[in-house]
């Protein structure tokens, strides 16, 4: 079990690149797959899950999704995207009672681990050597947390578990960057509607300090 991303760049540098292992990453928008991209390409045979009931609206989900095909038709990366069926009503079920969690508690670990756990099913059921998640790159995710789910589901479902910290060596920064090279839509809200209340929130506190 790898436990810290020293230990992760050391396995990367054992990888065959003539026999490159199979992995499906879940992703929730382009902008935080470009560097995981980018990074991981010359070591596995990747594709992406897309499974985000957790977004709201509709059509803010529809939006990222076709964001991120057309990140990597542009970058002219030869990567799959699989989709599962957009499910809200199963994020608001599994969410209730903590709607008024701040944002990086409770309710983002479960959602972190209902997404990373379809990840998972998916990745067994068609034969992957790893799977994993592209969360992990944000400032405001947990990685610990992350690796911790990450790791359990590995054991549940024995499937091997790709452990991910892409925020480190200025993961996140590069992100940014690619973002701009490619002229993505970056948005300003984690996904569900409950982030995005509070992002309102943060933003209406600051104009009116600003006034």
């Amino acid at each position: 079990m790898i436990t810290n991303y020293k230990d992760f760049t050391k396995f990367l540098s054992t990888i065959d690149q003539n026999n490159k292992p199979r992995l499906l990453i879940h992703s929730c928008c382009a902008p935080c797959a470009t560097h995981v991209l980018f990074n991981l390409k010359q070591y596995f045979e990747i594709d992406i899950l897309f499974y985000n009931p957790n977004i709201y609206p509709k059509t803010e989900y529809d939006h990222r999704l076709e964001e991120l095909k057309t990140f990597l038709k542009e970058a002219h990366l030869d990567i799959q995207v699989y989709q599962l069926d957009y499910r809200f009503e199963d994020f608001l079920k599994m969410s209730k009672g903590l709607e008024n969690e701040k944002e990086g508690g409770k309710r983002c670990f479960l959602c972190y681990e209902m997404r990373m756990r379809e990840a998972c099913i998916y990745a067994k059921e068609h034969h992957y050597d790893y799977f994993s998640t592209v969360l992990s790159i944000s400032p405001y995710k947990n990685s610990d947390k992350i690796n911790e789910i990450g790791y359990q589901l590995e054991e549940e479902y024995q499937v091997k578990y790709l452990y991910s910290n892409f925020k480190k060596e200025q993961g996140y920064l590069k992100s940014i960057e690619y973002s701009k090279e490619y002229q993505l839509y970056r948005q300003d809200y984690c996904g569900c509607p409950f982030s995005k209340r509070d992002s309102l929130l943060k933003r209406g506190n600051k104009d009116e300090k600003g006034n």
